[in-house]
């Protein structure tokens, strides 16, 4: 593997959930981060990577930020989901619809907080698509979720299946957006992290012409 993750020492999730969480047990259910608290988070967690990565989106590029290393502590998982569901506490969500795999834990988590149901899409012939018995039903005020979003392009293939059923597209969230200045909905995002890393098509990748291996960590490439 040609990207670096950090190692994690042992018990220090905990640790550090307990050190940021004592700013929001006050708060009940909207919780209040700064910027400097949930990157440590991250970095902790041993969450971002650099090397050399082909995104789920085909763009490359030296930073890969990997949500399940934070999501595997269900206390970080807890946390971190509480401020973004505050965001959307007053917006009577009743779905929260995840895209599998990233989206999954998180898209739990929120509906627990927000009293929701969780729902995750799976990609099957590359196209989303809801299985298991998973519904979404008419008029139902849908809240849709990702782990880290890179040009939008996931988050953008839940839009029709959620209409197609009816529901109404109250807003997104995610952990990470990794171009703000890029990526636009027509719905209100919310992100916890959001900074532009440089990413390039594969035929202008500096790392390539360098002649660096890639990874693919992305689950779009897991087998089927």
């Amino acid at each position: 593997m040609s990207g670096t993750a950090p190692s994690l020492e042992k018990g220090r999730g905990c640790r550090i959930t307990e050190s940021v969480s004592k700013n929001t047990k006050k708060m009940g259910v909207t919780a209040v981060l700064s910027q400097e608290e949930i990157l440590k988070i991250f970095k902790n967690s041993g969450a971002l990577w650099e090397g050399h990565f082909v995104y789920t989106s085909g763009l490359h590029g030296n930073k890969y930020i990997q949500c399940a290393r934070v999501s595997q502590f269900p206390e970080y998982n807890e946390l971190l989901c509480k401020e973004l569901a505050g965001r959307y506490k007053e917006q009577d969500i009743d779905v929260v619809l995840g895209a599998a795999v990233g989206g999954i834990i998180i898209c739990y988590e929120l509906a627990r907080q927000l009293s929701a149901k969780s729902v995750f899409a799976e990609r099957v012939e590359g196209k989303m698509t809801l299985r298991r018995g998973l519904e979404i039903n008419e008029g139902e005020r849908v809240l849709l979720v990702e782990d880290v979003v890179t040009t939008g392009g996931t988050v953008k293939e839940l839009v029709p299946l959620v209409e197609s059923r009816g529901g109404i597209i109250v807003g997104g969230a995610a952990f990470v957006n990794r171009n703000p200045e890029r990526v636009k909905f027509d719905f209100p995002f919310e992100t916890l992290l959001s900074t532009v890393f440089s990413d390039y098509p594969p035929e202008e990748c500096p790392l390539c012409k360098e002649g660096i291996p890639f990874d693919r960590p992305g689950s779009r490439t897991l087998a089927k």
